[in-house]
């Protein structure tokens, strides 16, 4: 495995707007790390912590769904290069900046399709309770790398 750039606590979790159908107004999160290992005055991100990001309200639409919906934005799953296989910080594996990972937009207010009401008919909301997308990691870390 090769060497990967080290996520430290504060970096940033930038999230695309495309979820499948659903288009998503995104706003940045941010790490908050938990390992025992501190680095130049920052704690190290470690598996897990990638758990804790929660982004919300976020609005959304969908191309069937025009009046907004709200929901909040959060990591599903790391992918396999987004961790240590060798370097640990207490027990638990080190987050690394990697590529992608995937996302998860999960609906609160269901965004709704408005076109039956000019009609004299009620709105209908959108069913799907989440949609995935995809997301990185993003540092300002330029020197410390692990594997």
């Amino acid at each position: 495995m090769a060497l990967d750039f080290v996520i430290f606590d504060g970096d940033e979790v930038k999230f695309l707007p495309t979820f499948k159908i659903a288009s998503v107004q995104v706003r940045p999160g941010k790490m908050k790390a938990s390992g025992k290992t501190t680095i130049k005055g920052r704690k190290v991100c470690v598996d897990g912590d990638e758990g804790e990001v929660e982004v919300s309200p976020c609005k959304y639409t969908t191309f069937k769904h025009s009046k907004e919906g709200i929901g909040s934005l959060k990591i599903k799953k790391l992918a396999a290069g987004q961790l240590t296989k060798k370097t640990y910080s207490g027990n638990k594996r080190i987050i690394l900046k990697g590529i992608f990972f995937e996302s998860l937009f999960e609906v609160k207010t269901p965004a709704e399709d408005i076109t039956p009401v000019a009609s004299g008919g009620s709105p209908i909301p959108d069913t799907t309770r989440y949609y995935t997308g995809i997301g990185q990691l993003v540092t300002d870390n330029n020197e410390i790398k692990a594997s």
